[in-house]
């Protein structure tokens, strides 16, 4: 059984180095004006440029974004960009327009295109019809269940890739139109102002003031909102019916999600076909409860799912642990820290590194950039401090969102 590709997200070039510190296989990266991320830090053309270099140098993949639905408008300035892409030679592009396709075809032949999840492919008819025209990869559509995908990947050649973590949209394979309408924003054009996250009460025309609730929450309803996909426990019986990537959503997503998020779906991945067998481990269930999320789902995999198994109850937003800092450089049982929260000696903190998951570390001492003794130090600050054997240039720092309060009392 083929090993699958594990695909991450790269909001800007920090997660991305991040992704692949952790152990992804590909990015997947944009610039803000082609793809559906323009909220995203993203890359201009030289970044786009530099980053496409860096994931080669660490033996990963990079694929770039062009998944908008473009208006004539926009045509100009994507032949410009793809002038760009033939010079850069990304691994694969991804793109949901048929027009587009037909441009990269003619004007960047050398580049793979992968078939974006915005084309909502959800039948093996469609499948043949993109591998027909020379498509690399397709993005199915979350809309499938296994033994749809099992068929298609029975009827086809072709690389198939489906998302296996992060948020859902309940639009159609995250075609929606209601972010235009209510903030003029379309989420078609990479400007989604995430309206489904909002809430909501139902009120009939002639009982105004009159609101009917559709759950019992004093916050307000979520009948648009989607707990986020995790299939992680199910993670072989997708590498049996022939997937190629694993996708994990997320380029708006912060760096401690991003490192998490990888971090525990490489082992998982890894540990498919290990000699041990897969198990899923607690640890990487509580790993992925660390950070901020809607609550899981397996989505659609498995058919229609129990009544409030999709939907995003208003409970479960939260996250345990945040981002203290990242690693610079070890030297020896010290380290070049950047901060990215406060920090005070005494403090109990966490690394994400491998062999030293779950365990806690005191702060013992802090000197600052100039090696003087200082007991607190605050977001974006450098200092340097003592650091565990295994620690790793890039791992990430972290803590209990309560500790600082816990410490207080």
């Amino acid at each position: 059984m083929k090993k699958a590709e594990l695909l991450a997200p790269a909001g800007d070039f920090e997660k991305l180095k991040t992704a692949i510190h952790y152990g992804a296989d590909a990015v997947y990266l944009g610039d803000s004006r082609f793809s559906l991320r323009g909220k995203a830090g993203n890359f201009n053309s030289e970044e786009l440029r530099a980053a496409v270099r860096y994931a080669r140098e660490h033996g990963a993949k990079a694929y770039v974004t062009v998944n908008l639905f473009p208006h004539n408008r926009d045509l100009p300035g994507l032949e410009r960009h793809m002038e760009l892409l033939r010079d850069i030679n990304p691994d694969a592009v991804i793109l949901s327009d048929p027009g587009l396709f037909s441009l990269f075809r003619k004007n960047a032949p050398g580049i793979d295109i992968h078939i974006s999840t915005q084309a909502n492919i959800t039948n093996a008819e469609a499948a043949r019809f993109w591998e027909s025209l020379g498509a690399k990869r397709l993005v199915l559509a979350r809309e499938l269940s296994l033994d749809e995908i099992k068929e298609i990947r029975r009827k086809t050649a072709v690389e198939l890739e489906v998302f296996v973590h992060g948020s859902l949209c309940l639009s159609y394979s995250g075609r929606c139109y209601i972010s235009s309408f209510l903030a003029s924003r379309s989420a078609n054009t990479g400007e989604c102002a995430n309206s489904c996250r909002w809430n909501y009460t139902l009120m009939e025309e002639k009982r105004k003031g009159e609101y009917f609730p559709v759950y019992e929450d004093d916050r307000g309803t979520y009948i648009l909102s989607s707990k986020d996909l995790c299939m992680l426990p199910h993670l072989p019986l997708l590498a049996e019916a022939g997937i190629d990537g694993f996708k994990i959503e997320g380029r708006m997503k912060g760096m401690n999600y991003v490192a998490g998020v990888v971090k525990t779906y490489r082992e998982a991945v890894d540990s498919i076909a290990g000699a041990a067998g897969f198990t899923v481990k607690k640890r990487w269930l509580k790993e992925l409860s660390m950070f901020s999320s809607r609550g899981y789902t397996t989505g659609m995999f498995f058919g229609k799912q129990p009544d409030g198994d999709y939907n995003f109850d208003g409970e479960s937003y939260r996250m345990s642990h945040e981002l203290v800092g990242v690693v610079i450089e070890v030297n020896g049982s010290g380290a070049l820290v950047g901060l990215r929260n406060r920090l005070d000696v005494g403090e109990s903190v966490e690394y994400l590194t491998p062999g030293l998951e779950e365990k806690l570390f005191t702060v013992e001492s802090m000197k600052d950039k100039d090696g003087a003794g200082i007991v607190s130090a605050r977001n974006e600050d450098v200092v340097v401090m003592q650091v565990p054997q295994g620690v790793r240039e890039n791992d990430l720092i972290r803590r209990e969102k309560s500790f600082r309060n816990n410490n207080s009392q």
